[in-house]
């Protein structure tokens, strides 16, 4: 998918470079594949249920919201604080690395720009970040 102008965090570019939700479900759904099958991800599937049908709709509604789309996420779920919404975890920077890995290894595979691909992934680390500072480890 390529983006015009490649202004990322503007407006809704983003979201249209991520192929808007059915892109973003995609995204998610090879995220969640990864991580059900890497070794290094196993501490964190194993914080998620067994079932992940709501973990990937949630992630997928997020995502949708912060790449300057729909906020799918609060008309479905209401506001949330994504740091604090982790903070009874116990996530640390090995935990943190791990979901950052599984996200590297998803947007490996789909069809963005690879300047998107770059972006997305460092985006991606401020909230991890602030996850794993949360959760203080």
């Amino acid at each position: 998918m390529s983006s015009e102008n490649n202004q990322y965090g503007i407006g809704d570019c983003s979201y249209r470079s991520a192929g808007e939700l059915p892109g973003l479900i995609q995204l998610v759904d090879a995220f969640y594949d990864v991580m059900e099958t890497l070794p290094e991800a196993k501490k964190i599937r194993d914080m998620h249920n067994a079932d992940l049908t709501e973990s990937r709709q949630k992630l997928a509604y997020f995502l949708s919201g912060w790449l300057g789309g729909p906020k799918l996420y609060s008309e479905a779920f209401g506001s949330i604080n994504i740091p604090g919404a982790h903070r009874h975890l116990p996530i640390g920077a090995g935990e943190s690395d791990a979901w950052i890995l599984c996200m590297q290894k998803a947007v490996e595979t789909q069809p963005y720009d690879e300047s998107f691909k770059l972006y997305l992934i460092e985006q991606l680390r401020v909230p991890a970040e602030r996850i794993r500072v949360a959760c203080g480890r």
